[in-house]
């Protein structure tokens, strides 16, 4: 900082300091102060008063540097809140304290940012080796004479893989993408059974829908929120029966297959979660139930998970009431 730059953020003291100068120098001229005294009690007044501006400047500028070369020395700048020198008066601490708030949320925001992105490349990796099982699956499929029913599930298991990595990529801005419509629930369950006939079929699985409803939500996201569950079904519980039962503003989802104990009932739509039942297939991510819940909460939709182990699993999701925007 030069020092002209330092006068210029002063100027309000050294008017004032001007003043007082003239002020003393006048109360001495009408005390009968010869004029030479009060030439020199003048120059005084303005050689002290630049002094202390100059040393002010001095203790200001080696501070100022002081700081600068201990950000540049730093590789993440935005630690430089948390290795500022103690204030040395009462402006400066509260300068210091809100360099420290904003220090530590920036922190927090860096941290959040790199353990999402930790766990974006690990699901990422992950399912580069979960999509290798259909792909392979496929290449044997062909070697051995290419059985169409065989080769489109095994397809489809791909194309799922390759949706959920890409509906999770987004999950982050997914507020920007939804479009938010009055869906028939009707319309929506059949074409997340149609687009899943072949897993559902090779796994045994059937499935009624009952009722009827409409819903302001965003279609495409809850076809894939019911296909993740549909999924799961043939996954984890094939020879199942799956019932849908559809209202206004509500849709109910339960299959009769081997439920989720009670202990890792509240931890499933956890990140990762991998429960007894998927360890026990060794097919499970833990990533399908988390996107989903996600969704749900994107898109203000109320998700109750409840099961009895050996009985069933039931979700039930409450859509949120129109609104005059949405009408």
């Amino acid at each position: 900082m030069s020092f002209r730059d330092y006068l210029g953020s002063k100027a309000i003291a050294l008017c004032m300091g001007g003043i007082g100068i003239l002020y003393l120098t006048l109360i001495a001229w009408l005390c009968g102060l010869s004029l030479s005294l009060l030439l020199i009690l003048l120059l005084s007044g303005v050689v002290m008063l630049i002094i202390c501006m100059i040393l002010s400047w001095r203790r200001a500028d080696r501070r100022l540097r002081m700081l600068r070369n201990r950000l540049d020395a730093m590789p993440e700048k935005y630690l430089i809140g948390e290795t500022l020198p103690r204030p040395r008066d009462a402006v400066e601490r509260q300068y210091y304290l809100l360099m420290k708030e904003i220090s530590r949320s920036a922190i927090g925001a860096v941290e959040q940012a790199r353990g999402e992105k930790q766990d974006y490349c690990d699901y990422v990796e992950s399912w580069v080796h979960e999509i290798k099982t259909p792909l392979t699956a496929c290449s044997l499929i062909l070697s051995n004479g290419g059985n169409p029913a065989k080769l489109r599930r095994e397809l489809r298991r791909a194309d799922n893989l390759t949706e959920t990595v890409l509906t999770y990529a987004k999950i982050q801005t997914v507020e920007k993408d939804t479009q938010i419509t009055l869906a028939d629930l009707r319309t929506v369950c059949d074409q997340a059974v149609r687009e899943e006939m072949e897993l559902l079929i090779a796994a045994g699985i059937s499935v009624a829908i009952e009722g009827n409803g409409k819903a302001y939500t965003d279609p495409k996201l809850l076809v894939f929120i019911l296909k993740q569950l549909l999924i799961n079904c043939a996954k984890y519980c094939p020879d199942c029966r799956v019932h849908m039962v559809l209202s206004e503003n509500s849709l109910l989802f339960e299959d009769n297959g081997p439920g989720i104990p009670a202990h890792e009932l509240r931890r499933v739509t956890e990140r990762g979660f991998t429960g007894s039942v998927g360890r026990a297939r060794g097919e499970s991510t833990g990533m399908g139930l988390y996107i989903v819940s996600r969704l749900c909460r994107s898109l203000n939709i109320g998700m109750e998970l409840s099961s009895r182990e050996g009985q069933f699993t039931r979700f039930v999701f409450r859509f949120p009431a129109p609104t005059l925007q949405n009408c």
